[in-house]
């Protein structure tokens, strides 16, 4: 017969277990408490046994055999709740509330014993109770025993022993109903788990657990299970677009390739083309397909991993100061006023090839923009909120307001931007790192209109302060 789940669970079988450590170390307590409470009732009766053997001896060395007699007499008679016997040397009885000694073999020295006494109750019944007493010789050769009854003492043992075994089997009792009420919440928030887990297993990304508020260890494993599933459905949404995009975007460059291609062959065929020509336009056009790739690639291996991989801390100045070393002759080649503000001792946390990639990006765009005698500005520093900026200003033709949201987004590029070559990659790999790395990126306009040149474009990134 298999039994019902709950009784298979792990809590149900802890429970057990603890119960079981706890039943015996309850049997261990109730051992000592019977052992102790039962010890200190027996040295409590033997101490007042003793003080009446005592007090009786002290009558008999003042006044002899007959004084003692007298009072043995005196005390069986009153109510209390002493056992005496007064024997001759020989061990004939002489006087007391017993018939005769408990003790059969009794050799002159003190000596216990326990043993029943019998009475009679009300209606006459004879009942027998557990009674306690010591013998002596006294100096005078007679035998004198004292003794109580300790049935009382031993039924209030009994009692609380019984109360104590009581205590147990609820305790027991409680601990089974709670194990079974634990194993039951438990078994409630596995099976939802579980149901996740099956859920995911059989292809349903949305699935997530319940998290019920109490913060406990289920809600962690809720909360963490969640946020791996939202990661997962990330990454996959990100290989699926990544897929589409690639497919997408590259169709039109590689079309064209290939009527380029089909044209230059036509032209030679029929002897008007350059084949040397036809095949250097052909590898740009191939060095264009590539880079292209490339940009969706990084933007979707981003988007799909929802953090930059592999961050370190560094200072943010060095990185800028060398991708300015780089584009400075560049802006020298084509007469524009080139300079670095960059402001040392700062650090952030990041992927330094993602962002410098995003800072050549925005260099490679103010470089193609901002016409002869024109300027370009680096600059790196810590905001008011902590923060760190990267920034690029140049004196181009800049960025309408209306159109600052529209231009981070895949393959945009303004009217004023046709003619220049480029995919309209270049600010969306710039919003993906951002994103990236808990940023963002700002469009603002430059330092403004001069002659015919102008407004001019400023555009940072921000990165949120290490630690």
């Amino acid at each position: 017969m298999r039994l019902p789940r709950i009784f298979r669970t792990t809590p149900f079988r802890l429970t057990l277990l603890f119960l079981a450590l706890f039943a015996a170390a309850a049997s261990a307590f109730l051992a000592y408490i019977y052992i102790a409470t039962a010890g200190e009732a027996t040295r409590r009766t033997d101490r007042e046994i003793t003080r009446e053997m005592r007090t009786l001896q002290g009558a008999y060395d003042r006044a002899g055999v007959d004084l003692l007699n007298q009072a043995l007499i005196e005390r069986a008679a009153s109510e209390r709740p002493f056992l005496y016997l007064l024997m001759k040397p020989d061990g004939t009885r002489i006087s007391g509330s017993i018939a005769e000694s408990p003790l059969d073999d009794f050799k002159g020295e003190p000596a216990w014993t326990t043993f029943q006494v019998t009475d009679q109750d009300l209606q006459g019944h004879e009942t027998k109770h557990p009674a306690r007493g010591l013998q002596e010789r006294l100096s005078g050769g007679e035998i004198l025993f004292v003794g109580a009854d300790v049935g009382e003492d031993e039924a209030y043992v009994v009692k609380v022993v019984r109360a104590l075994w009581g205590a147990w089997g609820l305790v027991i009792v409680l601990g089974l109903a709670g194990g079974v009420i634990v194993s039951r919440n438990v078994s409630r928030s596995m099976g939802g788990l579980n149901d996740v887990v099956a859920a995911v297993r059989n292809g349903d990304l949305a699935a997530r657990a319940q998290v019920r508020g109490t913060r406990d260890e289920f809600d962690e494993l809720a909360e963490g299970l969640n946020e791996m599933l939202d990661r997962l459905e990330r990454s996959m949404a990100g290989h699926r677009h990544a897929g589409d995009a690639i497919a997408h975007d590259l169709r039109s460059p590689l079309t064209r390739l290939r009527a380029r291609l089909e044209a230059a062959y036509l032209d030679v065929e029929a002897g008007k083309g350059d084949p040397q020509q036809a095949l250097a336009q052909a590898l740009d056009d191939t060095d264009g397909v590539l880079k292209t790739f490339a940009a969706v690639l990084s933007i979707a291996r981003l988007q799909a991993a929802g953090e930059a991989p592999d961050q370190t801390l560094f200072d943010p100045a060095e990185l800028a100061s060398d991708i300015s070393e780089l584009y400075e002759p560049l802006c020298e080649d084509k007469e524009i006023d080139f300079k670095a503000e960059l402001q040392k001792g700062l650090t952030i946390r990041g992927n330094r090839e993602f962002l410098a990639q995003a800072i050549a990006n925005i260099l490679d765009n103010a470089v193609k923009y901002t016409p002869a005698g024109g300027a370009i500005m680096l600059r790196v520093r810590r905001r008011s909120s902590g923060e760190v900026e990267y920034s690029v200003t140049d004196t181009g033709p800049g960025v309408p307001e209306a159109d600052r949201e529209r231009v981070v987004e895949r393959f945009v590029r303004l009217e004023n931007s046709r003619n220049e070559p480029g995919s309209g990659l270049g600010l969306s790999l710039v919003a993906a790192v951002a994103e990236a790395h808990h940023g963002r990126l700002e469009l603002d306009e430059g330092p403004g209109k001069v002659g015919d040149i102008g407004p001019g474009l400023r555009v940072a990134l921000i990165l949120p302060r290490a630690g």
